[in-house]
This record gives structure tokens, sequence and C-alpha cells, in this order.
């Protein structure tokens, strides 16, 4: 592939005192995927968000199809040409489906200032049936669709006038596997036209599997571009973190006990339309797993245990010596109560992202952080450093908003709120949801320690590996319902959980 497409010459980026990217240059050819891996905080979404017209260029320049751009917001950059998938909710609450998919588009349907809704619906649906969403309304509130199903929708948005470059930022873990199926065919298209992909992935054996070439971004800057089919999973490890990183990040230990004292004790729970007479008990020092296929049931388990769902039933109950004494009826009640939640969509249901750090931290504990109902700013800035250096979090400091930290580190600064709150019960949701291999390593550990702790933890996972290798117990969930039990043992496959799933 000897022509270009893209070029990008000394790309710079500084957010205060950190160099976010450092003199990156590169060059794509047309009909490329293009992987561009890194650790969180390595600089791939601010390179792409610079490139799309999120963040201001700071300095270098970007050429598509020979002609320099600059653009100064997404609308602009999708009329030259570049579009892209983000890895959080890149979709607005308060509109429809339809809007949302020609958001800064509506020109072709508006006449005389007037917009012509019906003619929206209707392209926008004639799209959705094509891509093979047809279950997904046009005409809907984008609010009545989860958080899969909104990326669905993004796909259409990002895809649909064939731009020359698709970023796809961390899409596929918020997808299951047909939905990322889907997602790969639309990848290939876009190479098989002679259009080319930026694909950002945490999952190294999807970037084998799926790209042409990989970028290597190291603390902002450019370390290297490699041959897809000449590396392993180990050399993209090396040269993304410096050194060689150990694959054995999950448990060793098999054979050990679980406490026969039960903590929590969930009874016959149901959600409309979500999950149906679910029961089971949570152990002291136990991780507990939760598997299953997408729409399976098992995220809306997390939320009903927490007191989140407001039309569940049945009974969550808190037990000592035996005993149930209190019913966790609602998030206040779960919180005071030493549970915690860290949801699987960390922007909109686990942080404030336009909020700083140590807002984000102290906002569960201020209860036990008030003197005589009075707060003081030095001790909420002194808790909110000590937990969130604790998790190694890269910030400039406590007063830094989420919104600038990269996925990695906003999960950093979650598990940090519950670590400060002291939570004896954290209920997990894709804890390592788009995470590179060196922070997953860290929140394994940091499971692994708090279990010994005889605190106790319910991981609800998509990720097969990551079930097998951390939990104590695991139940699988397939309709709403729990459709198998395993302990933990070496002889177990995923093939053994995947038939409980199908």
């Amino acid at each position: 592939m000897e022509s270009e497409l893209l070029r990008a010459e000394h790309i710079d980026k500084r957010f205060g005192i950190t160099h976010a990217v450092n003199d990156v240059s590169l060059t794509i050819a047309p009909g490329e995927i293009r992987a561009l891996i890194g650790e969180n905080g390595s600089g791939k979404s601010t390179f792409c968000q610079m490139l799309c017209g999120i963040y201001t260029l700071g300095s270098g320049t970007f050429t598509l199809d020979g002609r320099a751009i600059q653009p100064r917001n997404q609308v602009e950059a999708n009329r030259l040409g570049i579009s892209i998938i983000v890895q959080e909710m890149g979709t607005l609450s308060g509109l429809t489906v339809a809007e949302n998919i020609f958001l800064g588009h509506e020109d072709p349907f508006t006449r005389w200032g007037i917009k012509d809704s019906r003619a929206m619906i209707r392209e926008a649906q004639r799209l959705l049936d094509e891509y093979g969403f047809g279950r997904i309304k046009a005409g809907a509130m984008i609010d009545n669709y989860n958080f899969e199903d909104r990326k669905l929708i993004e796909i259409v948005k990002a895809t649909y006038m064939k731009p020359k470059i698709l970023i796809v930022d961390e899409t596929t873990t918020a997808l299951s596997q047909s939905g990322r199926l889907e997602l790969y065919r639309i990848m290939d298209a876009t190479r098989a036209d002679g259009r080319s992909v930026i694909f950002i992935s945490h999952d190294l054996a999807e970037v084998l599997s799926h790209s042409d070439s990989v970028t290597i971004l190291r603390d902002g800057e450019y370390i290297d571009t490699v041959n897809a089919r000449d590396v392993s999973e180990d050399d993209l490890k090396r040269l993304m973190v410096g050194r060689e990183i150990g694959s054995a990040y999950y448990r060793t230990d098999y054979g050990s006990p679980i406490s026969d004292e039960v903590i929590l004790s969930v009874r016959d729970v149901s959600v409309p339309g979500q999950i149906e007479g679910v029961s089971f008990d949570l152990h002291r020092g136990e991780i507990l797993g939760f598997g299953g296929l997408s729409e399976c049931g098992m995220h809306e388990v997390g939320k009903a245990v927490f007191g989140a769902s407001w039309d569940r039933s049945g009974s969550v109950m808190l037990v000592k010596d035996g005993q149930a004494y209190l019913a966790v009826d609602g998030i206040p009640m779960a919180i005071r109560h030493s549970i915690a939640y860290a949801s699987k969509d960390r922007d909109t249901e686990s942080l404030i992202v336009n909020e700083s750090i140590r807002n984000n931290v102290v906002l569960p504990s201020l209860e036990d952080l008030a003197e005589r109902h009075l707060l003081k700013k030095r001790k909420l800035d002194r808790f909110a450093k000590e937990h969130s250096e604790r998790m190694q979090t890269k910030m400039q400091g406590v007063n830094q908003f989420v919104s600038d930290l990269s996925g990695g580190n906003k999960q950093k600064v979650v598990l940090a709120r519950w670590l400060g709150k002291g939570s004896d019960i954290l209920v997990l949701d894709s804890p390592t949801r788009g995470i590179d291999v060196k922070v997953k390593q860290m929140i394994y550990a940091l499971m692994s320690e708090l279990r010994e702790q005889g605190r106790s933890i319910i991981m609800i996972s998509e990720e097969i590996p990551e079930l097998l290798g951390m939990s104590d117990r695991i139940l699988i969930m397939k309709d709403g319902r729990i459709s198998g039990e395993f302990l933990r043992s070496q002889a177990l496959s995923e093939e053994d959980l995947i038939a409980k799933m199908v």
C-alpha cells in the first residue's frame, strides 16, 4: 500500500501540564484497517478526537486525500469525510433515534426552515432495516433503548454517509457477539471500498484478527507501526508498556472453600421485561461471577442488588449471623449499609463527568467526612488524593475534571470512590471494559486483595476468561433467569459456561 489517504505530521496536544500527544506522525493508506493501541492515557483517543473535531488541534497537520484539514467540530469533520464511534455514550437523550442519526445533518429533511420529521424517520428506519437493526424504531425516543442498542444506532450514524476515515474507539466492548460481528462486517466493507478504519481496542486478539497494521503509542509518543500478521499479543504488550508483562493476571488458586457465612440474600427478584425469579446468596469473601449473552438480564441483577431498579419485586436482604435483618430498598440505603455499585456505563451511571475527581471520589462518603455537619475542603482534598493515588490514577490533581481522563483512569476514580467508602459488598459490572492489560492486572489484584480481606464481590462480565479466572462461583443467566451454577475449578471450560448461555 504505497498511496496515502491520511497523513498526520507532528501532531501535538497538551492539557495543562499533561502532554497527551507528543509529536506523533503517521500515515494511513486507502483500504487499510489501522489499529491504534496503547495503555490508558497513551494518547490514542486524544489523537483521534483532534482528527474528528472533538478537540482542537494543538499543533501539527492532518492531511486527508492531499488536502490539509483542521475540523472545528464533528459536523465539519463528517462533511470532510471523517466520523467516529466513541467509547462511551455518543447519543443524546431527549431526541428520537432518527434525530440522533441525522444530528447536524438535517438539511435534506428541512425546507423553508421547517423539518419534515416523517421523512427523517422514514429514512432512518430504512437505514436501520438495511443494517439489520430493524427492531430499533426510528421514531422512538433514544432513551427507550439500552447502552448496546444505542451503540448500534451510533454505528448507523457514523457510517451511513460512507466516511473516508471511520474511527472505531473501543466500541466492541459495549457490544454483544452479534453486534461485534456486524461492526467487523462494516469495517471490512469500508476497507473493501478503498476507505480506511482507525480501530482502537484493548482486546489484542481482536486487534490482530481484524487489523492490517498496528500503531503503538506510549505516554503520548509514537513507538512503532507493525504488520498485524508479523507480531503476537506478547509483542504488542511489550511495545505498549516498554517491558515484558506476564499473562497470568488471573487468580491461580483452586480448591479454596467458600465461606459458609451468607452476607446478602436475594430472593425471587424480578424486574418486568428484564429478570424473573432470580434468587442467590452471596458469601463473605466470595467473588460471585454473573455471565451470559446480551439481554440475558445479568446487568439488571447488579442494579437490582444496589436498589437501582425502581420496579423491582422480590427481596434483597442483608444477613448477619444467619438472619436477614435489613431490606435493601434503594440506593441511599445500599450506600449507607456498605454496598457499592460500578456500572458498565461509567459516564452516565457511575461518574459525574463534568465534575472534579475530588467531588466524584468523596460523594458517597460525605456523611462520614462531615464534622458537625460541615465539610472542610482540605479534608476532602486529602481524602480524594489518598484514594486516587492508591488506584494510581493518572491525573493533574484532584481538581481535574473526570471528563479529561482516559477510560481506564475513569474506572480508577470509580473504584477509588468505593475504596474510600470502605464498602463490604461491591457490585462490579464489566469492571475491565475498555481497560488496558496493565490496569486489568491492577484491578484483578485489587479484587483478590479485597476478597482476602473478607469483602464480597459480585462481578458481572461478558468476558468468559474473566469469569473463569476470577470467580469462586459462577451463575449463568439466560432469558432473565439463572440457568446454571459452577464452582471454581481448573477443569471448568468456556464450553461448559456457553452451554448454559444458549
